[in-house]
């Protein structure tokens, strides 16, 4: 009994002392059905859709963007991004790293209140921002928020302060953050501000930007 008992011992202390599971996964070339992908600094590969590589599932692609399944989270990625996912172990703090698209930007997918959305990453942006066509994919009564007025780069826009209930960026979540919807601005893509921004720790290396959960 004790040997058996000094058997799971090791086998719970191994599982606790492996590193997190991690995929990091870039886009070189797109086409219509396949997608040349490199995972985890590997050589580049063709991969087709419903093929899997290196653990990382390409499930479509197109000219514009390729969507993959990655440690069973599904991501978007256009050409030239790219996306460091982890898998966290019990204990451990929520972790995100992206890297810079080709112009200097990071961007990738998440979720509002559960509606996918692409964020790209603004530190000069108070609060998560959104035009009303995402607003309303995520189900926000904006009209319920607080009526305001915000200085953008094309003027004056009116704007409702809102409560988002969740916003979700690879394995981190955060709740009841504070958000801003664009009334007359069509948002290409959602601003990470620092309504999100500020609740987590962010590191940057190069061309890679690590966030951490911090509680």
């Amino acid at each position: 009994m004790r040997a058996k008992a000094a058997n799971v011992t090791a086998i719970i202390v191994a599982l606790l002392t492996c590193p997190a599971a991690a995929q990091e996964v870039s886009v070189h070339a797109l086409f219509e059905g396949k997608a040349l992908m490199a995972v985890d600094g590997g050589k580049p590969r063709t991969v087709r859709a419903g093929e899997t590589y290196a653990g990382v599932k390409l499930i479509s692609a197109d000219s514009e963007e390729a969507v993959v399944s990655v440690n069973g989270k599904r991501q978007r990625l256009k050409l030239g991004e790219g996306i460091y996912s982890t898998v966290s172990l019990p204990g451990e703090y929520a972790t995100v790293t992206l890297t810079t698209d080709q112009r200097g930007h990071f961007v990738s997918s998440g979720s509002i209140n559960g509606a996918a959305m692409r964020f790209l990453v603004d530190t000069g942006a108070t609060m998560v921002s959104m035009g009303l066509e995402d607003a309303r994919r995520a189900g926000v009564n904006y009209l319920e928020g607080t009526r305001g007025h915000s200085q953008t780069a094309n003027g004056v826009a009116q704007v409702y302060k809102v409560k988002l209930r969740d916003v979700r960026l690879g394995d981190i979540t955060l709740n009841d953050v504070d958000g801003l919807v664009h009334e007359n601005n069509a948002l290409p893509v959602v601003l990470l501000g620092m309504s999100f921004l500020g609740q987590v720790e962010m590191r940057r290396e190069g061309n890679s930007l690590t966030l951490t959960k911090r509680y």
